[in-house]
């Protein structure tokens, strides 16, 4: 993982909905690293057939770490 996924990845260990997604991708080993962009994690999502709570979350998540880049 890079990017994005390395920064979720430091959320495994917190419960709640951003804690269920970071375990989630770590587990996942299709989930993306590139390109970095929140259009990759949303398609990766649809098509393993995330719920839109799932989506939303992802889209809580991408807000946080794009404020930090």
């Amino acid at each position: 993982m890079s990017g994005f996924g390395d920064w979720l990845a430091q959320f495994t260990q917190v419960r709640g909905a951003i804690g269920d997604l970071a375990r989630d991708a770590a587990a996942d080993t299709d989930w993306p690293e590139e390109p970095d962009e929140l259009e990759t994690y949303v398609d990766h999502l649809d098509a393993a057939g995330a719920s839109p709570a799932a989506l939303e979350t992802l889209a809580d998540a991408w807000t946080q770490y794009a404020a930090l880049k």
